[in-house]
């Protein structure tokens, strides 16, 4: 907690608040002079305002973390399909703050309805335009979090390959959330994180649940196959193309915006 308060008090100073210490060392530096009298008292009612924004800081910090615990050992891990996206004008380091509706189902929860508050940076917006996101719900209350690194998962935006040494193939389920997500039921019961390449082959039984989800998806998807059609492009690919084409100057930035509005306003 001491450490947590200091990183706090830190992260206050770098914003402005370290001009009040400085007045107090400039007037008591200077000696006690009527004319500097308002630099002691501004200066002491700054550093009083940013202890107390430490602590805010430090006990929300706290608070946060308890309830990221107690989600990711106690919570249970739910699909959330993003049903609408809202534009709040309000903007957090520049980045927009959306309101999202979400449609919450999981093992053991009856399914139900809410809203959540996220900023939607760079990285976030692919997440959130794919339509799916992994939640942690707590059965209790229904309140829930979103958890960006497995969403990352489900929405396509990292690798989603398997690859196994039984049949010497590798099978490729980016998109496909039903499989994905019982895979990372299976790792979240055994306490494997999803952090980069998972290598599960130590642990036999793990392994063996993995290995068969991923021949169920791949015998669907073959059975499937004959049917498939060419499919529009998810929202979520239109705004990477978007921004990739911004980042190359082929589109100016009110052309940018115009167009992201369009492709959100079309979900």
């Amino acid at each position: 907690m001491l450490w947590r308060y200091v990183k706090a008090q830190l992260m206050v100073l770098g914003f402005g608040g370290l001009v009040g210490p400085i007045f107090l060392g400039v007037y008591f530096a200077v000696g006690p002079q009527p004319e500097l009298k308002w630099m002691f008292y501004t200066g002491l009612l700054i550093t009083f305002l940013d202890v107390l924004a430490a602590l805010w800081l430090t006990d929300y910090g706290a608070k946060s973390a308890a309830k990221n615990q107690f989600l990711e050992q106690q919570g249970v891990l739910a699909l959330a399909q993003v049903v609408g996206i809202h534009e709040t004008g309000t903007r957090v380091n520049d980045q927009p703050l959306v309101k999202l509706d979400l449609h919450i189902e999981g093992a053991g929860l009856a399914s139900f309805d809410t809203q959540d508050r996220v900023i939607a940076s760079v990285s976030r917006m692919p997440l959130i335009s794919g339509g799916k996101l992994a939640v942690l719900v707590d059965p209790g209350t229904n309140s829930h979090q979103i958890d960006w690194q497995r969403s990352a998962l489900l929405s396509g935006t990292v690798p989603a390959q398997f690859t196994l040494a039984e049949d010497n193939l590798t099978y490729d389920l980016a998109g496909q959330s039903g499989p994905l997500m019982e895979i990372l039921q299976i790792l979240r019961a055994n306490g494997i994180p999803v952090q980069g390449t998972i290598d599960v082959r130590s642990n036999p039984v793990v392994r063996q649940q993995v290995t068969a989800v991923v021949r169920r998806a791949a015998e669907q998807n073959a059975g499937a196959a004959g049917h498939e059609v060419a499919e529009p492009k998810s929202a979520g690919e239109r705004l990477q193309e978007l921004e990739a084409l911004r980042r190359s100057g082929a589109v100016t930035d009110e052309e940018y915006t115009q167009k992201r509005q369009q492709i959100i306003a079309d979900l």
